[in-house]
């Protein structure tokens, strides 16, 4: 999440200078004073605060900060630079315009349950207009940085690293090119080579819930890879948020496509991690699988262990409770193979500010086997980078796991 000041408040800072440590004067903009009061309040290491009430104390001498509306530049990079200035993870603003808003307030749709039928009625479920795509801005271009397996985009045959030049002849707006267009077809332009010829791919518009979309996309990424006489099983971890994660991955691995594979991939590639303490528990525990027949024969699955070889994708997109699991594999001996994670493992919970946009605040510190994961990434035991830019669908990490895979089973087997 945002950890660096923008260029104009770090200017800013610069020419006022930080005033010391302390309690902020009011500014009389609601969204930054909200933010600097939770903050103060809430933020997990209060002992820390020190760099933040400097940063804090300056940006508020700004005059127009006092005038500006909650959706200006002003607003937004002030609030930026003072969360910033906590160095920490799990920490940030999120406006509705953004596709993290959507997830994200999916996420801690608890923390702020008392909105939540207001922000999205009439039953409260958080939902947006949309094709299944996460996008990344690199040097002043969009890319699509993620299709989400079965969703609208990957139908259409969307490609991660596709540049974005245009939606329906304007400029792309990740929730505003989508937005009221649920059931229709949207066409996206897209240029699949630096400099190459648009191509035109009409896609079909989506009213998407994120925890559920996220979860179906989890469901869809299974497939088996058949390579040397092998079969290698792949799921792809989204998110970790939702329980019935756990009963896709307990459904495919102890009795659906996964169960008689000779190895297993597992990609660790997510969106915004999550994931219980004990995930790693399904991969390298010892306990008993267990199933629970009910009396009219109908089975459940309680407890399943996969006793198979795995082998795990890991990359800056791992991180929170994803990256646990990553560390927890690795200190098994399960090897991961990409880049390195995050760093990102600190708890948080979720705020609306008075804009309705969305507080992330890191509310707690976190320790793992005493270990602090927090800006201590995990790091790959095969280093495979993955440019996104102009990929055309080619994913190097994917091809490096599995060809550990094959090298780990035949080796098992000489």
């Amino acid at each position: 999440m945002q950890r660096l000041f923008t260029a104009r408040w770090v200017a800013a800072l610069t020419l006022f200078g930080a005033l010391g440590a302390g309690a902020a004067a009011q500014t009389g903009n609601r969204v930054f004073d909200r933010t600097v009061a939770t903050v103060q309040q809430r933020f997990y290491a209060p002992a820390e605060l020190g760099a933040f009430n400097e940063a804090v104390a300056t940006i508020a001498q700004a005059p127009e900060l006092r005038t500006a509306a909650a959706d200006s530049d002003a607003t937004r990079d002030a609030v930026a630079a003072a969360l910033a200035s906590l160095d920490a993870s799990h920490t940030g603003r999120y406006t509705a315009d953004r596709l993290d808003y959507y997830e994200l307030i999916d996420v801690f749709r608890f923390a702020v349950r008392r909105d939540i039928r207001r922000l999205f009625p009439p039953e409260g479920e958080v939902h947006y207009d949309g094709i299944g795509i996460a996008t990344r801005a690199v040097d002043g271009k969009v890319f699509v940085a993620d299709v989400y397996d079965g969703g609208p985009a990957a139908r259409a045959a969307v490609k991660v690293g596709d540049e974005i030049v245009a939606v329906d002849g304007a400029p792309f707006a990740e929730i505003g090119s989508f937005r009221g267009k649920a059931g229709r077809l949207a066409e996206l332009s897209l240029r699949r080579t630096e400099g190459g010829q648009p191509i035109a791919v009409r896609v079909q518009v989506e009213r998407l819930q994120p925890g559920d979309a996220l979860v179906k996309a989890i469901r869809d990424s299974v497939r088996v890879v058949n390579r040397d006489g092998l079969s290698i099983g792949v799921v792809r971890l989204w998110a970790y948020t939702r329980d019935e994660v756990t009963n896709v991955l307990y459904g495919e691995l102890g009795g659906g496509r996964l169960k008689d594979v000779d190895g297993l991939v597992l990609d660790l590639r997510s969106r915004w991690g999550g994931a219980p303490a004990d995930a790693a528990e399904t991969f390298v525990g010892g306990t008993a699988d267990m199933r629970l027949v009910e009396r009219d024969g109908d089975e459940r699955l309680a407890n399943v262990r996969w006793r198979k070889p795995v082998v795990a994708i890991i990359d800056e997109g791992t991180r929170s409770g994803m990256e646990i699991l990553a560390y927890s594999l690795k200190k098994n001996g399960i090897p991961l193979v990409g880049a390195e994670t995050a760093g990102d493992v600190l708890a948080a919970t979720g705020f609306l500010l008075p804009d309705d946009s969305l507080l992330v605040l890191a509310v707690n510190d976190v320790f793992v086997d005493g270990e602090r994961l927090e800006a201590n990434p995990v790091q790959p035991d095969v280093a495979v980078p993955f440019d996104i830019r102009y990929a055309d669908g080619r994913d190097p990490q994917l091809d490096a796991a599995v060809t550990l895979m094959v090298e780990r089973l035949v080796g098992a087997s000489d």
